[in-house]
């Protein structure tokens, strides 16, 4: 028996919903039986009574107007084993335009016509009633049995006692898409809300048991298995939190994705995720909501460097919503290009774009470039970013991160752009490789070319910098290494047990060089309240907890050692450098020396000459006499700082 059940259940898989022809032939039946039920009831069985009318005709009647009011309220749209209150109510509506229109029927025979109603009014109230009643009924029936039958083999299926955090309506919401999952039974144990009116009530039939405070108890009484976050402006601290004492408990958790990403508009059990990393890392949002972003980039030439880049690709985003005039993306990425070009595409400013494939390298191509598209504001995101492969082919570090800024930022002198945004890093801070040198050194050529020409020409281009830590998911960055490591079962490795790194988001760090872009007058170094610096250890850990396994029992953490020029801390100031407050607490102007442009400038000539027949060596030892504070960590360049001590 329970075998012939599973087939019609697997069967009314495939069917997935009944065809609409049937449950309007079910709901046709039924206002039939039910109005000639209500002749019955009205006259109490007596047959001799029930001569007097027209009882088929009645009905008839009845059931015909029953079929049109149907179509018209679409009664029958609804699945039957989902029936719910808004169904009730438009049934309700079908049964109220049968009744009226039966009603105005009588009215108009008996005054028009002078004939006797259609169906006496007493007649028509029960058989509305008892219509009513029973397609309520049947819908709740099939509901019922449905579920019956898709429970028969639930031993067989897996089973998960869960808590939801969040007694909201995205709680309730969350709870009944678990009850419907068809993959896996659920057992909602209890919510846990900080609202203290809500504690000890019933939601769905589940208690509410309070705070978070109790999810130990909770987690010790009821065996749970999982925690839901179901709050969708949740603060980042509280989610914190609640992930904390999930690990503590050796819970797992998940969370409810944003609205926009539900189904139609409804919460489906399979988007419920895993709590990722950048869940907890992420800070509430830094506001600039600073109007002049859009007033000055509307209507304007915008150029973005590095424009597939994490950084540049996400720019370019922002830039749009302001509407520019243009969009120039230059990238020497093809592949990445051509991807950020469709996506910007797709969001309808197709015909306010151009893409370049070109090099910040090229001078000549550069100006080129410059003449043709002549923009008013550029943001120079392309650079080279990873420390160990920049550690090793420096002249490559040089050309890209320092000879293509010095080119950029000449041609956008040269053509007159109303700003220069360079993009920075917090590696460009007492640097100890030679990425974090290369960036530095480009970081002082900009600022001083900004003072050179200052007092030539007030209405010169103005140079800005924007320096900030490590974006999380960026390429190449350790969170989609940790991520691949777990995926393929370990071992996640460390660099450190004690190095930490300084975390911002992608969206963020645009917004910051955006706000640098508009405010900056010209010569400023913008830098970022990064909040608290957090241990890769324990974000390794975190990571394997959230994917459901423990670090040192389902997933081993080993220690690499660091890698050549990485240091154990990353620093936004120098301990010579202050810093001026801004319109905003969390960004301040970093007050920086940058010396002399002549000098400054040679000396980066110098470089290109060694990046293009000098040594490695010889190289990196001229960038520490043009940087004085670069001193390597772990590197072979170690040598250099160990002779330079010595003279």
């Amino acid at each position: 028996m329970i075998d012939i059940l599973s087939l019609k259940l697997s069967q009314a898989k495939r069917l997935n919903v009944l065809p609409r022809w049937i449950i309007v032939t079910l709901d046709v039946f039924i206002l039939f039986y039910a109005s000639s039920m209500a002749y019955f009831v009205v006259f109490n069985f007596e047959f001799s009574r029930m001569e007097d009318f027209e009882v088929w005709r009645g009905v008839l009647m009845f059931t015909l107007f029953g079929l049109g009011a149907m179509f018209f309220t679409k009664s029958y749209e609804g699945i039957v084993r989902h029936t719910g209150m808004r169904d009730g109510v438009c049934l309700g509506k079908t049964i109220f335009f049968i009744g009226f229109g039966i009603a105005i029927v009588n009215l108009l025979l008996v005054n028009l016509f002078s004939q006797p109603y259609v169906m006496p009014f007493s007649v028509l109230l029960v058989a509305a009633v008892l219509s009513y009643f029973f397609l309520i009924l049947y819908r709740l029936l099939v509901r019922d049995l449905f579920y019956r039958i898709k429970n028969i083999n639930q031993e067989k299926r897996a089973t998960k006692r869960v808590v939801i955090y969040g007694a909201g309506e995205a709680g309730i919401l969350t709870h009944k898409a678990l009850m419907k999952d068809n993959q896996i039974s659920y057992t909602n144990c209890g919510f846990l809300d900080d609202a203290e009116d809500k504690k000890g009530k019933l939601i769905e039939g589940v208690k509410v048991f309070g705070s978070l405070e109790e999810f130990p108890n909770l987690v010790k009484d009821q065996k749970i298995d999982e925690i839901i976050i179901a709050i969708l402006d949740i603060e980042p601290e509280r989610k914190r939190e609640i992930v904390e004492n999930a690990i503590e408990q050796d819970i797992q958790v998940f969370t409810i994705p944003p609205v926009n990403q539900w189904v139609s508009g409804v919460l489906q059990p399979n988007v419920i995720r895993e709590v990722n990393i950048e869940d907890l890392l992420g800070r509430k949002c830094i506001s600039l909501k600073n109007v002049r972003v859009t007033e000055e980039l509307k209507s304007s030439v915008v150029m973005v460097s590095g424009a597939a880049g994490s950084i540049g690709s996400e720019l370019c985003v922002q830039i749009a919503r302001a509407e520019p005039a243009k969009i120039v993306l230059l990238d020497k990425s093809e592949s990445a290009l051509y991807e950020i070009e469709n996506h910007l595409k797709r969001m309808g400013i197709g015909s306010h774009l151009e893409v370049i494939l070109g090099d910040v390298r090229d001078r000549e191509g550069l100006e080129k470039f410059f003449e043709m598209y002549r923009p008013d504001y550029v943001f120079h995101a392309a650079a080279y970013k990873h420390v160990p492969m920049m550690e090793k082919f420096p002249k490559e570090a040089i050309r890209c991160n320092v000879i293509g800024t010095k080119n950029m930022a000449n041609a956008a002198l040269k053509f007159k752009a109303k700003k220069f945004v360079f993009v920075s890093t917090d590696k460009a801070v007492n640097p100890t490789n030679v990425m974090g040198a290369s960036k530095r050194l480009a970081e002082m050529y900009v600022q001083a070319l900004n003072q050179y020409v200052a007092s030539g020409d007030p209405k010169h281009t103005k140079f800005i910098t924007t320096r900030f830590g490590n974006v999380l998911g960026s390429n190449g960055s350790v969170i989609p290494l940790f991520k691949e490591q777990i995926k393929l079962g370990g071992p996640v490795t460390v660099t450190d047990p004690n190095i930490t790194r300084y975390f911002m988001t992608i969206p963020e760090a645009c917004e910051l060089v955006l706000e640098a872009g508009v405010m900056g007058n010209g010569g400023e170094i913008y830098v970022f309240d990064m909040g608290k610096p957090i241990k890769i250890l324990d974000l390794a850990r975190k990571m394997i907890h959230l994917s459901g396994k423990k670090p040192g029992v389902d997933i081993q953490i080993e220690f690499s050692g660091l890698r050549e020029g990485e240091k154990l801390f990353e620093e936004l100031l120098n301990d010579s450098e202050s810093v001026i407050p801004t319109h905003h607490e969390k960004i301040k102007i970093a007050q920086v020396d940058n010396g002399s442009f002549q000098l400054l400038s040679s000396g980066i000539n110098l470089c290109q000459t060694l990046a293009d027949e000098g040594s490695d060596w010889d190289l990196v030892a001229h960038i520490k006499q043009l940087v004085p504070e670069y001193i390597s960590h772990v590197s072979r360049f170690s040598a250099l700082d160990k002779i330079q001590s010595e003279k």
